[in-house]
């Protein structure tokens, strides 16, 4: 009897778990998971963004290989470097198509960079969030150039800056 008894405790909290799952998920969602097999919340490869006409569409993340590194001058010297790691959103099937162009693409983001750090877009507050819109926008408008509208985003990843 005493061997007997954890085998029964498991199999009543087997099905009382069971039980919970289906009385307290909505709507029927693990009966219709259950059927598929699929797993709640599962992660997806490509995310989605609502359309401008109320339909899903789909986006790539594509990352830049490298991070940019832009130098701040003042005074005719040094004061501080930047490092940058960017990233953009995509519509499907231009992924070839930018890793062929990315070195021109990276010449032209980081003149972007370099216009931004002479105009002191990298001094005091540099991360503020309508000095890093500027910058993002200026950045869209030129990955739009050579991409197209296919191009939705730029995205920071990372931003830091080291004073000499």
């Amino acid at each position: 009897m005493g061997k007997l008894l954890p085998i029964v405790f498991l199999v009543f909290g087997l099905a009382a778990g069971a039980g919970a799952r289906i009385l307290l998920s909505p709507s029927g969602e693990a009966e219709d998971l259950a059927e598929v097999g699929q797993k709640p919340n599962e992660d997806k490869k490509n995310k989605t963004k609502p359309g401008k006409d109320d339909q899903s569409e789909t986006y790539e993340y594509l990352k830049l290989t490298k991070q940019f590194v832009v130098p701040v001058v003042s005074e005719d010297e040094i004061s501080a470097l930047v490092t940058m790691s960017l990233s953009l959103e995509v519509r499907p099937g231009i992924a070839e198509a930018f890793y062929e162009i990315e070195p021109k693409l990276r010449d032209r983001f980081l003149q972007v960079l370099f216009d931004h750090a002479n105009i002191g877009g990298f001094d005091g507050a540099f991360t503020r969030s309508d000095n890093l819109t500027a910058l993002r926008n200026a950045l869209l408008e030129v990955a739009r150039k050579d991409l197209g509208e296919d191009v939705s985003q730029v995205l920071i990843m990372s931003v830091s800056r080291q004073d000499t």
